[in-house]
């Protein structure tokens, strides 16, 4: 029996009622700083511009949403995709300010590498993303003892019900599972769904820098997951001020400048952990170029790795006295630049690719980028040498 086709007006109504579902799936992403003219420093970047320019590096993210008040989730970040316990990478922490729940720094600081994915999730999701990642090394090596699960957070409790604690191990070993090479998705997904940055949705941000070949070649890339406050400025242009929202504003609700921050550099330039230190600090120069005062209530972090294998701590290299070929002292500065500036860009990165979000405790506005390009264009931000284009420079 055939059904009878629906009158016409009835018909339209019925498509009036429903949800715009084609306009939400097919609307345009946000751009990256970049795409709006703000390319902050002198160097250019790798092709993705994302920390996955560094050889070897994978990220892999996993957002967790459930009904309206989940809004978190896990990034990973590989060294390389081998099994890092026993090709350890050497490695750093700087810390701004030391207001967070960092797994893992102690041993970091004292043997100077790394022998786990890097996790970035929410605040009191650090113990279960660290059992996982735990499970995921123990399964790799039979004879393990003793593992070193590095583990940093932002807290995401205005936009997530933190306490219900909602990341589960599937959610990290999915993470490390599926890092890849390749574009890195940003703005408010994995350890960035639930973050807030400046009164404003933060996130996921990266970006990468390359030195020419007359300064070694090398690639510096960096991960942010930005949480934390301050008086925003995009290329030194007071967009908190001029927005209306910024630390110190007494009337606002949420404009302070507590929160964290956790920054992710890695390079294949061959450093020993003591100049990955350094380099490590120079995240804190880009943290302040965007408006940040490392307050009271702030945990700011940088994780820092080398890719490159001649300094890795391989099995037969742990055992004997071996020698490591690593850069000098005298030829940092140029990577210090990339972080600072690979750092900054991150950051941006992070909010221009946001979206507005609802979460548990109410609404996060992205931030408004028609009226950042205005402020920009206004203030002289937006000059045509900023405009980089991705890419590597010629050699």
């Amino acid at each position: 029996m055939r059904a009878r086709p629906l009158p016409l007006p009835l018909l339209l109504a019925l498509l009036a009622l429903a949800p715009p579902l084609m306009a939400q799936d097919t609307a345009a992403p946000r751009p990256r700083a970049r795409e709006m003219g703000v390319a902050p420093g002198v160097l250019p970047t790798g092709p993705l511009n994302a920390i996955t320019d560094v050889p070897g590096v994978r990220v892999g993210q996993v957002t967790v949403r459930e009904g309206d008040s989940v809004r978190t989730g896990v990034t990973a970040i590989l060294p390389h995709g081998g099994n890092l316990f026993a090709d350890k990478v050497p490695g750093a922490v700087f810390v701004g300010n030391g207001f967070g729940k960092l797994m893992g720094v102690t041993q970091v600081r004292e043997l100077g590498e790394i022998e786990t994915p890097v996790v970035l999730t929410c605040t009191l999701c650090v113990p279960r993303a660290a059992d996982a990642v735990l499970d995921h090394v123990l399964a790799q090596n039979p004879e393990a003892r003793s593992v070193n699960a590095v583990v940093g957070e932002t807290n995401d409790g205005f936009l997530s019900d933190i306490r219900a604690r909602p990341v589960r191990a599937e959610h990290v070993l999915r993470a490390i599972r599926e890092a890849r090479a390749g574009p890195v998705e940003e703005g408010a997904v994995g350890a960035g769904a639930g973050t807030v940055a400046f009164g404003w949705k933060g996130g996921i941000g990266t970006s990468s820098r390359a030195l020419p070949r007359s300064l070694g070649g090398y690639t510096v890339g960096v991960l942010v997951q930005s949480n934390y406050g301050g008086i925003l400025q995009v290329l030194g242009a007071p967009v908190g001020r001029e927005l209306d929202r910024y630390f110190l504003k007494a009337e606002l609700d949420r404009g302070d400048a507590d929160g964290s921050i956790m920054m992710v550099v890695a390079t294949d330039a061959p450093l020993d952990s003591r100049n990955l230190e350094r380099l490590a600090a120079r995240a804190m120069v880009g943290l302040g170029r965007t408006g940040s005062p490392m307050s009271n209530g702030s945990g700011d972090y940088a994780i820092a790795f080398s890719t490159a294998e001649g300094v890795r701590r391989t099995p037969e290299r742990r055992g004997a006295v071996h020698s490591v070929e690593s850069l000098p002292n005298d030829l940092l500065s140029p990577l210090f630049e990339a972080v600072v500036e690979a750092t900054e860009e991150a950051i941006y990165n992070s909010l221009f690719r946001a979206t507005t979000t609802k979460g548990h405790r109410g609404t996060v506005e992205a931030l408004p980028l028609d009226r950042v390009r205005e402020i920009l264009s206004r203030y002289g931000s937006l000059d045509q040498h900023r405009r980089l284009p991705p890419g590597r420079p010629k050699r």
